[in-house]
C-alpha cells in the first residue's frame, strides 16, 4: 500500500498578503485606542514648540537664540525646533490623527443611522432575567401604553405573535451616541480649522498716529505672521488712513476708545467708524482696534543749525500710560561746508513720557493717564548709536550694548525734565524740543479662514457632549401573554441609577392599580 503525500499549503498570492496586510493596519488605525495615542504624541510633539522660540513667531528670538548656543542651535535647527507647527514630522502625527479620527468615526455614523431607522430589538422569552421586572394585573391597557409611550418620546415597535402574545418594545436614549459621535466629528473640525488657519491665514499688528497712512505690505508692519502657503503677494491691497481718535478715561483708566478711519481698495474709497470687537472687514480681512497710546513729537536741532522733526511711538509701561520710548538721530551733526557727518556724533535719547505729571509729589511716574501736564524725562547720548551693523534692535530705546561698550556716552549724569515747548540743551551745543503729544492706535489686521471652521467645532463640541455625558440609554418593554398576565421588564444600556424609578412610573400609567413593590427596610446586624 503506497502512502499519498499531502501537498504543502499553498502560499497566498503577494496581491492577497498585501491586502491583508494593508486591512489589518487600517483598522489598527482607525481604532479609538490609536486615535488617542495620537493625540497624545500631539500635545507632546507640541512642547517644543512652547520650548524654543519660532520663526513664525519672532525672527529676531531665533537669531538671539542662534548667537546665545553657536554649537546647539544647528542641530536643532535640523530637527525643525524652530519650526515645529511646519515641520514633517509634526505634520505627519497631525494627518494620521486626521485620518485616524474620519475612519474610526465614518463607520460609526453608519452604525449609527442603521441603528435609528432599525426596529427595537424584542424582549427575551424570559423576562424575568433582566435587571428590572414586574408582573402587573391584567388590566394593563394596550392603547394607553402606546399612547403614553408616544408622549413621553419613547420609540416603540409593536409584535403580535401567533400565539397572541402582543409586545411593545421601547427605546429611549439615542441622541447619547448622537452626540459622542458629534463630540467626535467636533475635533475633526477644530484639526482641519487649525490646519487651514496655519497654512493659510495671515496676521500684521501697525502702531498708526493720527493723520497717517499706511498701505497692506510687510514693510509697513511692526509685526506679521504668514501661513505657510501665503506670501506678500497674496495680501489684499488697500490703504487706511487714521483720520481721529478718541479715548474716554474713568478712575485713572480706559473705558472705552474709538477711532474715524478712512480707506481706499480697488478705486473704492469709504469711511468706517472702528471699535473694540467691532472691526472693519476689507475683502475678507478684518482691521481690529486693539489698544492705544501716545506719540512724542520732538524737533532736534543740531550744532549746525539743523533741524529734524520726530514723530516717535512711545510703549506704555502701565495702565496710566506712562510710557518709554527713545529718539535716535544719525544723521545729526552734518557739516553742510564739508559734507559730511561729524565722526561720533550721532545722538539719541531714552525717554520716559508722563502723560499727567505733578511736580507737588517728587515723584516722576503719573498716576493719570489723560494728557493734562505731558513731560519727558530724557537721557541723552552722543557717539555710535550702533545702526550701521544692520543687526535689528528695539526703537524703544537706546542700544545698551553700545553703552555697556563706551561707544556711546552719556551727556550728562542727570535725568532732564522737560514739558510741551521747553528745551532741552546738549554739551556740543545740539538741543531737543519737546513739540507736543498725539495719540496713536494700534491695529491688528488678520485674515483667518479656518476660523469659521473651528466656531463650527466649538459649537458641534458643546452640542455633542451635554447629550453624551446627560443621556442615558434605555429600554421598556410590555408583554401581555396568551393567559392573561401582563408583564413589563426594563434594561439599562448605561450606567443609570434611575432605571427602576422610570419604568415603576411607566408601569403605574399604564396599569392602573399598579402598586411598585416596597424596599426590604435594613434590619441591620443583630447581637
Amino acid at each position: 500500500m503506497t502512502a499519498t503525500l499531502a501537498p504543502p499549503p499553498r502560499k497566498p498570492k503577494p496581491a492577497k498578503r498585501l491586502r491583508s496586510f494593508a486591512r489589518r493596519w487600517w483598522h489598527q488605525l482607525t481604532s479609538m485606542r490609536t486615535a488617542l495615542l495620537l493625540l497624545l504624541a500631539l500635545a507632546l510633539a507640541a512642547i517644543p514648540g512652547s520650548t524654543f522660540p519660532q520663526r513664525s513667531i519672532s525672527a529676531v528670538e531665533v537669531t538671539d537664540y542662534f548667537a546665545e548656543h553657536p554649537d546647539l542651535a544647528p542641530w536643532l535647527d535640523r530637527l525643525w525646533a524652530f519650526d515645529v507647527y511646519t515641520s514633517p514630522w509634526f505634520s505627519a502625527i497631525y494627518l494620521l490623527l486626521m485620518v485616524s479620527l474620519v475612519g474610526c468615526i465614518i463607520p460609526r455614523l453608519g452604525v449609527h443611522w442603521k441603528a435609528l431607522r432599525a426596529k427595537v430589538p424584542d424582549a427575551p422569552k424570559r423576562m424575568s432575567i433582566l435587571p428590572y421586572h414586574r408582573e402587573v394585573a391584567p388590566g394593563a391597557n394596550q392603547s394607553l401604553a402606546r399612547a403614553v409611550l408616544k408622549q413621553r418620546r419613547w420609540r416603540t415597535t409593536v409584535r403580535e405573535a401567533e400565539d397572541g402574545t402582543v409586545t411593545i418594545a421601547a427605546e429611549k436614549g439615542q441622541l447619547r451616541e448622537t452626540g459622542n459621535l458629534l463630540f467626535h466629528t467636533s475635533i475633526i473640525f477644530m484639526l482641519v480649522g487649525v490646519a487651514v488657519g496655519s497654512l493659510m491665514s495671515w496676521y500684521g499688528n501697525r502702531i498708526l498716529s493720527e493723520d497717517k497712512t499706511y498701505c497692506n505690505n510687510l514693510q509697513q508692519y511692526d509685526e506679521y505672521g504668514l501661513g505657510a502657503w501665503v506670501d506678500e503677494t497674496s495680501l489684499p491691497q488697500f490703504c487706511l488712513t487714521l483720520d481721529d481718535f478718541d479715548a474716554e478715561f474713568t478712575n485713572g483708566g480706559p473705558t472705552a476708545y474709538d477711532a474715524d478711519v478712512s480707506y481706499e481698495t480697488g478705486g473704492e474709497t469709504g469711511d468706517y467708524h472702528l471699535e473694540v470687537n467691532y472691526p472693519l472687514n476689507i475683502d475678507g480681512t478684518n482691521v481690529f482696534l486693539i489698544g492705544h497710546g501716545y506719540t512724542a513729537v520732538v524737533t532736534y536741532t543740531d550744532r549746525y543749525g539743523q533741524t529734524q522733526t520726530l514723530h516717535q511711538e512711545f510703549l506704555a509701561m502701565d495702565a496710566a500710560l506712562n510710557s518709554e520710548g527713545a529718539f535716535k538721530f544719525p544723521d545729526a551733526n552734518y557739516n553742510p561746508e564739508t559734507g559730511a557727518v561729524d565722526d561720533d556724533a550721532e545722538v539719541g535719547f531714552d525717554a520716559v513720557l508722563v502723560p499727567t505729571y505733578d511736580d507737588s509729589t517728587g515723584m516722576l511716574i503719573g498716576s493719570d493717564p489723560e494728557l493734562n501736564n505731558p513731560v519727558l524725562a530724557l537721557t541723552a547720548y552722543i557717539g555710535d548709536l550702533g545702526l550701521a551693523d544692520g543687526r535689528p534692535e528695539s526703537v524703544y530705546s537706546v542700544n545698551e550694548a553700545q553703552i555697556a561698550s563706551g561707544a556711546l556716552q552719556q551727556d550728562n549724569d542727570e535725568v532732564e525734565v522737560i514739558g510741551v515747548g521747553d528745551t532741552m540743551r546738549l554739551t556740543d551745543g545740539s538741543s531737543l524740543t519737546f513739540d507736543g503729544v498725539e495719540q496713536y492706535a494700534v491695529l491688528q489686521v488678520r485674515h483667518d479662514p479656518g476660523g469659521p471652521i473651528v466656531l463650527a467645532g466649538a459649537l458641534l463640541l458643546l452640542g455633542g457632549l451635554l447629550p453624551a455625558l446627560a443621556v442615558r440609554r434605555r429600554r421598556y418593554w410590555i408583554r401581555w401573554n396568551p393567559d392573561g398576565t401582563v408583564e413589563t421588564a426594563g434594561l439599562n444600556r448605561n450606567d443609570y441609577d434611575g432605571l427602576d424609578e422610570e419604568c415603576d412610573a411607566l408601569t403605574a400609567e399604564i396599569a392602573p392599580g399598579f402598586e411598585p413593590p416596597q424596599p426590604e427596610p435594613d434590619q441591620g446586624s443583630k447581637p
